[in-house]
């Protein structure tokens, strides 16, 4: 089971290199789900490139966010090169940009990224058809979803084991999006749920879960069912958290409940995810990284809870977890002691002089200790790929020594040197095996470890260290070049770049349709002349819930439910993020897709430029917009959810037990329905959700009227 790492800077790379890291994904400037990370120049990624190659690491690229009509052909360039320097792997969400990439770039491994929330085998299954190598599941799976998803299917799978956690699914989350046009589905999330929220009867961070960190039950669960590889999350973190994260389960993968010093990197909370006991997901309390708590003051005094020493950080918290300061320790005193100490214990009693009025809470978020000591590893730290040597040494005959290795396809790389000199019978000292073998084994400062060492020589010969020393050198330089080339990847010039013409639509006379929670609403809607109903869905289909998914719906809100409909007339919801001509082209591939309903993240102006395609293009008209879709039930139904800036929000929990939030003031265009036709759209949807029967009516009644009223959201603005 690999480990694999995130990397958000190049220091961040070479800690997670330095600490073991099989594989490490890491963004280009300007893309990816974490745009906000420092991420890597095309250089940048060349270089980590070529470093992690001779360690025996792949590097993957995070290109995992949905892409408009313009976006796609933009990155074609830099990612040639990117793909012919020996890139491993690309991870991606858009189907339509895997599309693009796997016919222009094909002898590359393609990952399905957990934004693509591909929870059951089914789904796993058509992503390892059109050519997909692995597939990241969502966060929200249990242990034994896994394992039916193992058991069904022979993608490789990863799982994550430790770093933030998302409240909602990953790709379903559309709350800073709605709130202020900065997308989640576009690395550019503004996190709103990790802000504070009311309802009528409580006020906390009601959205903010504690961050995984799953520990050796599970990891060995995971092994024994065969998982592929284990991720660690944090591009956003230091590298003193990355290469404390991955040696920690680098030793859980060889059986060791080691201890965990992550927690003392950053802290805001610690759950197994939804492989433990989900009741404790959320940390009410905070949704910040407050470090580890070493005790509850009283007055200056505080009794420990943890051990401290001399410069370590601390910050103060009133009982509301209000920041009130922070310090590093420079003096310990013990109550009732006069002399001074460099350390503390659990059980002491310590006088903090500065301790800020209104203080609560203390907590360490520096322990001057573990970071000296991660900071002294990642000096002397490397990571080595394993070399075989064979030595020749023959008396006048020039020395040869020949070495291999494997690169990361199983491939054997051959690197061969002779020196420029015959040896000759020594007059004093002459080498031994023992000594030649100990000489070339001393790789220190390359990337390689001879594990194996066969030496060869003649009796009385001379072979002084220095010519050892070179040859070993000479040779190791070698095979670094051609291990290095071997990855090359070179495009056929004749090579036709793959890409789709976009043509302009003709103006349409834009179709009314509704979706629907109940049969009154449906039953309303009629006598009002609406004629195409369909009926809500479930966003997600998990393995667990696949009987309780409609599979003659013409309506579907996730893959399996396209992939296995009995309806000959499927129209694709909004959900499923469709954002560009691409991802709709490979959609239309599948029979009884017939009509998509476009992301409303695209702004009018996006929705234009769509083009022509073969299938219908329809859009939300009206609706109270879903803004996440979370797993479990963190909310009563219908309970009104309000946050900082006013926003109100309605929870509702549907029938698997999911929580559904939705925003109160309802997106509404239906005013402008004539304009929506011209721009090429056939279909506008009205999708209801909790309105009144008079509400509905006068929603219907004054469809391009101007008393409808204009809510725009993104249509206006578009999104980052």
């Amino acid at each position: 089971m690999k480990i694999v790492a995130p990397a958000g800077d190049i220091e961040r790379f070479y800690a997670a290199i330095k600490s073991g890291a099989d594989e490490i994904y890491m963004g280009l400037k300007g893309f990816g789900a974490r745009r906000n990370a420092e991420n890597f120049t095309v250089e940048e990624i060349k270089e980590a490139i070529d470093y992690a190659h001779e360690r025996g690491s792949r590097v993957f690229l995070t290109l995992n966010t949905l892409m408009k009509n313009v976006e796609i052909e933009f990155l074609y360039t830099n990612f040639k090169k990117l793909y012919e320097h020996g890139l491993d792997a690309v991870i991606i969400q858009d189907l339509g940009y895997f599309r693009f990439l796997k016919e222009n770039f094909p002898n590359i491994d393609y990952h399905g990224s957990t934004q693509m929330t591909v929870a059951n085998h089914v789904e796993a299954n058509y992503l390892k058809e059109i050519g997909f190598k692995r597939v990241v599941l969502p966060r929200e799976m249990s242990f034994e979803e896994i394992k039916k998803i193992k058991e069904k299917t022979d993608i490789e799978l990863e799982v994550f084991v430790s770093g933030a956690l998302c409240v909602s699914y990953s790709g379903n989350c559309y709350m800073s999006s709605f709130i202020g046009g900065r997308s989640g589905n576009r690395g550019m999330c503004a996190q709103p749920c990790r802000k504070e929220y009311t309802t009528s009867t409580r006020k906390g961070y009601l959205l903010s879960p504690k961050d995984q960190l799953m520990k050796l039950e599970e990891i060995n669960k995971l092994k024994e069912i065969g998982i592929d590889s284990i991720k660690i999350e944090g591009r956003m973190k230091q590298s003193n958290y990355i290469y404390e994260a991955v040696t920690y389960f680098k030793g859980l993968l060889k059986g060791e409940e080691n201890k965990n010093n992550i927690d003392t990197m950053f802290n805001r909370g610690y759950s197994k995810g939804y492989l433990g006991n989900s009741s404790s997901l959320i940390n009410e309390q905070y949704s910040f990284n407050v470090g580890k708590r070493i005790g509850i003051a009283s007055g200056k005094e505080v009794k420990l809870e943890e051990n401290i020493m001399l410069g370590d950080g601390i910050t103060y918290y009133s009982k509301d977890f209000e920041n009130l300061g922070g310090d590093y320790i420079n003096r310990i005193e013990k109550k009732s002691k006069k002399e001074k100490f460099k350390e503390a214990f659990p059980g002491d009693k310590i006088i903090l002089l500065k301790i800020p009025s209104g203080t609560k809470y203390i907590f360490k978020n520096y322990d001057k200790k573990i970071n000296s000591e991660i900071e002294s590893n990642l000096k002397n730290s490397n990571k080595y790929l394993k070399v075989e040597a064979n030595f020749t040494g023959k008396l006048n005959e020039k020395p040869f020594i020949e070495v291999s290795c494997l690169n990361n396809f199983g491939e054997k790389i051959n690197a061969k040197y002779s020196g420029e000199k015959s040896l000759e019978k020594a007059s004093k000292k002459a080498a031994t095996v023992e000594e030649v073998s100990k000489k070339l084994k001393e790789t220190g400062g390359t990337s390689f470890q001879i594990e194996k060492c066969t030496v060869t020589i003649d009796k009385e010969i001379f072979l002084p260290v220095s010519l050892i020393k070179q040859l070993r050198r000479e040779v190791l330089s070698i095979l670094t070049n051609k291990l290095i080339e071997s990855y090359r990847r070179k495009l056929e010039d004749t090579a036709k770049k793959f890409e789709i013409e976009i043509s302009q639509d003709e103006p349409k006379h834009a179709q009314i349709s509704a979706v629907v929670c109940n049969d009154e609403q449906e039953r309303l809607l009629k006598e009002l002349g609406i004629k195409k109903i369909y009926k809500k869905g479930y966003q997600v289909a998990k393995e667990i819930n696949l009987k309780f998914i409609d599979l003659n719906s013409n309506l579907a809100s996730n893959l399996y439910q396209i992939l296995k409909n009995k309806s000959e007339d499927i129209t694709v919801n909004w959900n499923l993020n469709i954002t560009n001509i691409y991802s709709i082209i490979e959609l239309s591939k599948l029979d009884n897709v017939k009509t998509v309903v476009l992301s409303p993240e695209l702004s009018f102006e996006e929705l234009e430029n769509i083009g022509k395609v073969p299938v219908r293009k329809a859009m939300l008209g009206y609706s109270k917009l879903l803004g996440m879709y979370i797993e479990r039930g963190l909310f009563e139904d219908n309970e009104i959810i309000e946050s900082p800036q006013k926003d109100k929000f309605i929870s509702k929990i549907n029938k698997l037990g999911n929580t559904e939030i939705y925003f109160n003031k309802g997106l509404n265009v239906l005013s402008q329905v004539k304009r929506l036709g011209k721009i090429g759209i056939d279909e506008v949807i009205i999708e209801l959700l909790d309105e009144t029967s008079e509400e509905i009516k006068y929603i219907v009644n004054n469809i391009n009227r101007k008393e409808n009223l204009y809510s725009p959201y993104n249509y206006e603005r578009g999104v980052l």
